[in-house]
């Protein structure tokens, strides 16, 4: 969603000050590239990606433009590290650096190489994307990059309308990967914890994808006190996830880390009341406009959810609130940062290219 929404606004002419010329490289050998966005072109190779990623992050080969076909001005990797090049200024983003302090919770080449090379490619690349002030503070301090390198290009809202009705038989919601980072068991536990005060609490969703790591919580949840009462919903359509956004009567996210934070833009979007974790970017993100908690407090989050479920008045305030934050995210405005720093880089590799012996 987050490449999709930036392509989009990127190559909204209206919206910019100066069109981006694009190309949207992909590689797969099994999965195609079947959506394509007007105003751009569209490369797709039959590689596997394992291979290919092993390749670039590992050998530094091939460089793109062999791939591709075709020379670029400026080689954008929606990830940490490097996409390979012949003489184009290299951005890369870095979303978080929650691989740094937890590699347990990561898989596959995440796990393999982001840790390992994540410093050197920040301090070859041309230019930094980050989606906060929070992660871009970190990339700063952490990987020893200075501020002039990065440049904070946030995530957008959805253009979703405010909803019209707040769902007082609604439920208690919470968007994300099933995993450990995202403190599920911590919701669990509160949530249990809730019911028994509280036995008519409204239902829990776990609106996300369950991996192996989640076997925990999936067999607690089949279990009393929650059987019946939380549900895994895995994967959802856009469209199947607003309709659960709509419905809720408080949004939940208290993860250990966050980069940004979507679901918690998503819900204020909406008009959903919010409860996060003082954590990572999430105060950022959220602001004023819900309730913060410690993520290892089980009964600071009970709390919380017990305030959003009983004080109408404060709910009412909080989603006022977060309608107002939301309107301070927009991809347009995204896109054109993220246009400045292609421009930036550009004209960086080129001095840099000058004062390079021949």
């Amino acid at each position: 969603m987050w490449i999709h929404s930036l392509v989009k606004a990127l190559t909204d002419n209206e919206s910019l000050a100066i069109p981006v010329d694009l190309t949207i490289f992909s590689s797969s050998w099994k999965d195609r590239l079947t959506q394509t966005l007007p105003g751009t072109t569209t490369i797709d190779r039959r590689i596997p990606v394992t291979v290919l990623n092993y390749c670039w992050n590992r050998l530094e080969w091939p460089p793109v433009e062999l791939l591709a076909r075709k020379n670029f001005d400026v080689v954008h990797s929606p990830h940490p590290l490097l996409i390979p090049s012949r003489h184009a200024a290299q951005v890369i983003t870095i979303h978080d650096l929650d691989f740094l302090d937890n590699p347990e919770r990561t898989r596959a080449e995440i796990r393999r190489d982001y840790s390992r090379l994540v410093m050197d490619h920040a301090h070859l690349a041309t230019h930094i994307v980050v989606p906060s002030n929070y992660t871009g503070n970190q990339v700063e301090q952490r990987l020893g990059i200075k501020p002039e390198k990065i440049t904070v290009c946030p995530n957008g809202a959805p253009s979703w309308p405010k909803r019209t009705h707040y769902p007082k038989d609604g439920h208690i919601l919470f968007v994300g990967e099933i995993t450990p980072r995202k403190n599920v068991g911590t919701l669990i536990n509160a949530y249990s914890q809730l019911i028994k005060k509280r036995p008519d609490t409204p239902m829990l969703l776990l609106a996300g994808p369950v991996i192996p790591q989640s076997a925990e919580w999936e067999t607690a949840i089949k279990e009393p006190p929650l059987r019946g009462r939380v549900i895994c919903t895995g994967y959802l359509t856009r469209e199947r996830l607003k309709e659960y956004y709509e419905n809720a009567r408080v949004l939940v996210l208290p993860s250990f880390n966050e980069g940004f934070g979507i679901p918690v833009l998503e819900a204020m979007t909406i008009g959903v009341p919010v409860i996060v974790a003082n954590r990572g970017a999430l105060p950022e993100v959220a602001g004023n406009a819900g309730l913060l908690i410690e993520p290892n407090r089980i009964d600071m989050l009970t709390e919380a959810l017990e305030r959003m479920l009983t004080d109408n008045a404060f709910v009412h305030s909080c989603i006022e609130k977060g309608l107002l934050q939301a309107t301070k995210y927009s991809w347009s405005a995204s896109a054109e940062k993220l246009r400045y720093v292609y421009k930036k880089a550009f004209e960086t590799a080129k001095v840099k290219s000058r004062l390079e012996p021949n």
